[in-house]
């Protein structure tokens, strides 16, 4: 972050902390967003934390990408069948 990337690649930055630093590091990860303007690959398997933060998401199976799209729309309408089983199974629904 010294160095004010452009680009940072983000695997799992979140995964092994508790709520309430995970919580931190989010906002933290925010606002140097949009203070440096820098664009984030995040991989996670978390998809609350991804549907905080992304703008643009790939859905992965079995190493390939089968759906990707705005974020806030593929949250609210996905289309592929392992989309919609990987959101029922994570959050409780397809929202």
């Amino acid at each position: 972050i010294v160095l004010k990337p452009d680009f940072l690649v983000l695997d799992e930055p979140t995964s092994a902390l508790d709520m309430t630093i995970q919580k931190q590091i989010l906002e933290l990860l925010k606002e140097l967003q949009d203070r440096y303007e820098i664009t984030y690959l995040f991989i996670s398997h978390d998809l609350r934390v991804v549907r905080a933060l992304a703008d643009h998401v790939a859905i992965m199976q079995n190493g390939l990408i089968v759906e990707s799209g705005q974020a806030d729309i593929l949250f609210q309408s996905p289309k592929h069948t392992y989309t919609k089983r990987l959101f029922e199974a994570a959050l409780g629904s397809h929202e």
